[in-house]
């Protein structure tokens, strides 16, 4: 019986086939370099704040800002992010009584004190005053920024209670509203405040 002639393997086969075995060696330690490093554990701290009103004790990490912490963490998603960057005043929140950006605030800052959310307007679900003056002079429009109006007026009026229409704006003057829909804010701010009165509702600006 004959044998069946073995395949010959010419040399430029040989050549191509140990050509790509080593170049695929030689890919891989380079391909393993290329990955990035596995990301080091963050630094972490163990805070004690009240939001309120409630005693809280957080591990949180170093990095964190005051509204990840709130909005990520705690789950109060009424604060909102805006810019980001301390411009726009949708993140504002009361910090020991005083408007501050949440989203330029650390975390571990809030360390030691009260932070207070829009949440934390209304009492036994009704609407603060303020809150029930935004609804009844159509201050809030796409509703973005009104968190952060809110609470700036709240902290506006716990330091000013009657305050005339050029201290409102005054006091206003760092919360943007993408709806140019401020002459309303600032009457739903003095109508709460007793300033004018509530008759007033939908006239469209403050006198």
């Amino acid at each position: 019986m004959a044998r069946k002639p073995k395949d010959k393997i010419s040399r430029r086969r040989f050549l191509e086939g140990t050509g790509v075995a080593i170049a695929t060696a030689t890919a891989r330690p380079a391909f393993a370099a290329q990955r990035p490093p596995s990301s080091p554990p963050q630094a972490r701290t163990r805070i004690r704040l009240t939001i309120n009103g409630v005693a809280q004790r957080i591990e949180v990490e170093d990095r964190w800002t005051l509204v990840e912490l709130l909005r990520d963490h705690v789950g109060l998603t009424g604060t909102k992010i805006g810019c980001d960057r301390g411009e726009c005043g949708a993140c504002t929140v009361l910090l020991d009584g005083r408007p501050v950006y949440s989203c330029s605030q650390l975390a571990v800052w809030a360390d030691g004190r009260t932070v207070q959310t829009v949440e934390g307007l209304a009492r036994d679900g009704r609407l603060s005053p303020l809150q029930q003056a935004f609804v009844d002079h159509n201050a809030a429009q796409c509703g973005f920024c009104t968190s952060g109006q809110l609470m700036a007026a709240t902290a506006l009026l716990a330091r000013t209670p009657r305050p005339t229409p050029p201290q409102v704006r005054t006091g206003m003057a760092g919360n943007l509203c993408r709806c140019s829909n401020y002459n309303a804010i600032v009457e739903a701010v003095l109508a709460a405040s007793g300033s004018v009165p509530q008759t007033t509702a939908g006239n469209g600006g403050a006198q």
